[in-house]
């Protein structure tokens, strides 16, 4: 039962308004939750909250109850390290212990149902609840790295990396006659190996990665095949296949990042929704640097070509969508809607992966257009004219020349690949 639960969803065919109860059940899950919120929902869901009774002879006495509350939210909050979804705002239903209007924070947890009511459930929203729903999401990649005697074991999923165990052994260093260095490298792999046996689903995984700065993943991964057989630990011994091996610069979290920009590691991992993303943004990188015509980023330029039917591939962070403003929301979900009603393929990134991020640093809009739309360069004059509040000056762009245009667009793409750490 590894998939968010809808467990009643009443929404308007004529205006999008209505609510959705859910039921969270795993880290993935609040991720999306985290997507679905925004200022002005009513979220009801059961909370423990302290009441003060006196009794008549004055005395008080204070109990914890669980009690249900609907809070207009002003604010949530993801906390990535604990996997909470926070969120506050006043209380908007009577209630026997909570005055009208009394401010609060709840918090969303793992296996505990809330409801959602929101005066219009747009198509991003109804597709996150589609995609948290969907059986077939959940763990795809499994990602170990260690160094020294620290060691992670993680899930990447779709849309965010959960670490599953952390280990940590003192190892000593070695010294003729001792045997505790060898010791101590045995207890380290024996806990790797059963925190790998019980964290990961084989079932559901495409590739367990193993990284390690030099040799240490090579001897981890011997001691691995020899314990599964000696041991007889048969998801191991299925699925040993499944491993691959791979350079970490250390056996912290962040490492695993960098597994995802090695091409070599990539090409094994073909058909999860990660390694898609990241070989459409790198498509668009190559596309930036060699047919600029063909690659376009921000919201103008990402319109434009839209509206001239050009739109093969959008790419768009999902911290658009997380604007308190709604116009702003409204006007990303309508670009997506049309990109998808002209037959381009929408890619939605999550900005909890390293792809995400590097999209966000190019506005975290941009598109692969089908064919070149080199006209757009008069609309660069325009844009950058908007965004300096003139509007339709034309004498200035007589005084540069073709060339000189042409110039400037090309720095503005160095400038922008080079922020973006790609070497040039």
């Amino acid at each position: 039962h590894s998939t968010m639960k809808v467990l009643k969803k009443l929404i308007s065919a004529k205006d999008g308004s209505g609510f959705i109860s859910l039921l969270p059940s795993t880290p993935e899950d609040l991720w999306h939750t985290y997507n679905l919120l925004q200022t002005g929902d009513r979220v009801r869901c059961t909370t423990l909250r302290k009441v003060s009774k006196e009794s008549s002879t004055g005395s008080v006495t204070s109990t914890k109850v669980r009690m249900n509350l609907t809070i207009e939210v002003t604010k949530v909050e993801f906390f990535k390290d604990s996997l909470e979804v926070r969120i506050s705002g006043p209380n908007s239903a009577e209630s026997a212990h909570v005055r009208m209007g009394a401010f609060h924070t709840l918090t969303l947890e793992l296996d505990r149902q809330f409801s959602i009511e929101k005066d219009c459930w747009d198509q991003v929203y109804l597709d996150r609840i589609e995609e948290a729903c969907n059986p077939e999401k959940g763990a795809e990649i499994a990602c170990v790295v260690m160094s020294g005697g620290l060691a992670h074991v993680c899930l990447v999923t779709g849309s965010v990396t959960v670490t599953k165990a952390r280990i940590d052994v003192n190892i000593p260093k070695k010294r003729t006659g001792s045997s505790s260095h060898g010791k101590a490298i045995t207890k380290f792999y024996d806990a790797i190996y059963r925190a790998i046996l019980t964290h990961v689903p084989f079932n559901k995984i495409k590739v367990c990665l193993v990284g390690s700065p030099g040799f240490q993943k090579d001897d981890f991964f011997k001691y691995l095949l020899a314990e599964s057989v000696r041991r007889e630990d048969r998801p191991l011994i299925e699925n040993k296949g499944k491993f691959v091996l791979c350079h970490s610069s250390s056996g912290h979290k962040h490492a695993i990042e960098e597994f995802f920009l090695d091409p070599s590691i990539m090409s094994k991992m073909t058909e999860t929704k990660l390694s898609k993303e990241i070989g459409v943004l790198n498509k668009f990188m190559r596309l930036l640097d060699t047919h600029p015509d063909k690659a376009y980023y921000g919201y103008f330029h990402v319109q434009k070509a839209n509206e001239e039917l050009a739109i093969d591939s959008l790419l768009i962070s999902d911290e658009l969508f997380r604007s308190s403003d709604i116009h702003t929301r409204k006007k990303y979900v309508s670009l997506v809607e049309s990109v998808r009603e002209r037959g381009g393929t929408v890619y939605i990134f999550s900005t909890m992966h390293v792809s995400g991020q590097q999209l966000q640093q190019v506005s975290g809009v941009a598109a692969i257009l089908r064919y070149p739309l080199p006209d757009l360069d008069e609309l660069e004059e325009i844009a950058a004219a908007h965004e300096a509040g003139i509007v339709e000056e034309e004498e200035e762009d007589e005084e540069l020349t073709e060339e000189a245009k042409r110039r400037r667009a090309e720095a503005r793409v160095r400038e922008d690949m080079a922020d973006m750490g790609f070497d040039i």
